[in-house]
C-alpha cells in the first residue's frame, strides 16, 4: 500500500464527507486531521502537506471521519468549541453553542449595561458560555447562571474553571460566576435583584424537534425543545416570571426563534416590557429581543 501524505488524507478525508452530506467538508476534514496530529491549528497542517503519515497516525483519525460522516457534531469530536475569542469544552451534555449566540453576547456588550454595578443573571446556561464570556468581559460585574440539567452544571463549571472564573465548591461568592441549579426561577432567592437577565433558552416546538438536521439531535432534548405556542412556551414563562428579579429598568435579552419576534414582543408588551426591540441575526432573522422592566409597571 502507497504512503499517504497529510494532503493525500485532507483531499480523501474531503471526498469522503461530501459524499456523506456533511456541510463544509474540506474545513470539517482539516480540523479533525489538525487533531487527530495533535496540531494546535488547522493552518499548520498546509505546513506539513507532504509528510507520510503513519498507521498509528491514521487509525484514530479513521474512527473520527467515520463518526463525522454518521452526523457526529465536529465539536463534540474536537472536545472544544471556539465562542468569542475563548476555547471551551464541549460535549453531549449541553448545547453547542451556535454564531448566533455569539452575536447575543455581542449586542449586550454594546449596550448601555454599567458593568461597574451589574448584576447578571444568565438562565439555562448550558455550558456556561453566555456567562462566562460576560464575566471575562465585563470584570466588575457579578454573575449567577443557573440551568435545570445537572450535566449542562457540570460542563459549566469545567468550563468555568478552564477560564479561571469558577467560584468555590462551597458555592459561595469567591469565584466570578456563581452556578446552581434550578428550573428556570424556582431556586433563585426571591429578594435577589439583577440588572440584566439573558436567557438562550429552548424555542423549537416540540413537534419540530424528528425534522433538525442530524448534528442537531446530538445536543439534549431539553436544549431544544420550547414546548407548545410554536416553541415559546418556556421563553414566555420566563418573561412573565423575571419581572420579580429585576432591578430598576432591568434589562431582558434573549435568543428566539426567527418566527417568535412579532407574538413575543406582543406577549412582553401585555407583561409590562417597554423598550421591546427585535433584531435580526448575521442571516437577517429575527433572533433577539431586548427589553426594559419598570418596577413601576408592577
Amino acid at each position: 500500500m502507497a504512503a499517504k501524505t497529510v494532503l493525500d488524507v485532507l483531499n480523501a478525508t474531503t471526498t469522503f464527507f461530501q459524499k456523506h452530506g456533511v456541510e463544509s467538508a474540506r474545513l470539517n476534514a482539516e480540523h479533525l486531521i489538525a487533531h487527530a496530529l495533535g496540531k494546535k491549528n488547522r493552518i499548520e497542517l498546509y505546513l506539513e502537506f507532504e509528510r507520510t503519515l503513519e498507521e498509528k497516525e491514521l487509525a484514530p483519525l479513521r474512527e473520527m471521519v467515520k463518526r463525522r460522516a454518521g452526523g457526529e457534531p465536529l465539536q463534540h469530536l474536537l472536545g472544544t468549541v471556539e465562542f468569542h475569542g475563548r476555547t471551551f469544552f464541549c460535549d453531549k451534555r449541553a448545547l453547542i453553542p451556535r454564531p448566533e449566540t455569539e452575536q447575543l453576547v455581542e449586542k449586550i456588550l454594546k449596550s448601555n449595561l454599567k458593568p461597574q454595578t451589574s448584576k447578571i443573571l444568565d438562565v439555562g446556561t448550558g455550558s456556561g458560555v453566555i456567562a462566562l464570556t460576560l464575566a471575562a468581559e465585563l470584570p466588575e460585574a457579578k454573575v449567577d447562571a443557573l440551568d435545570v440539567s445537572d450535566d449542562a452544571l457540570s460542563l459549566a463549571r469545567e468550563n468555568a474553571e478552564k477560564l479561571g472564573l469558577s467560584s468555590s465548591s462551597s458555592g459561595d461568592a469567591s469565584g466570578r460566576v456563581r452556578f446552581f441549579k434550578s428550573d428556570l426561577f424556582e431556586n433563585v432567592p426571591p429578594d435577589a435583584r439583577y440588572d440584566l437577565i439573558v436567557a438562550n433558552l429552548p424555542y423549537i416546538a416540540s413537534e419540530e424537534i424528528p425534522q433538525l438536521a442530524r448534528e442537531v439531535l446530538h445536543d439534549p432534548k431539553t436544549a431544544l425543545d420550547g414546548g407548545s405556542r410554536g416553541g415559546a412556551e418556556i421563553i414566555e414563562r420566563l418573561a412573565s416570571d423575571a419581572r420579580r428579579f429585576f432591578s430598576e429598568n432591568g434589562m431582558l435579552a434573549l435568543e428566539i426563534g426567527a418566527d417568535q419576534g412579532a407574538a413575543l414582543s406582543a406577549r412582553l408588551q401585555e407583561l409590562g416590557y417597554g423598550q421591546i426591540e427585535t433584531t435580526t441575526d448575521y442571516q437577517r432573522r429575527d433572533r433577539f429581543l431586548f427589553a426594559t422592566f419598570a418596577k413601576s409597571t408592577t
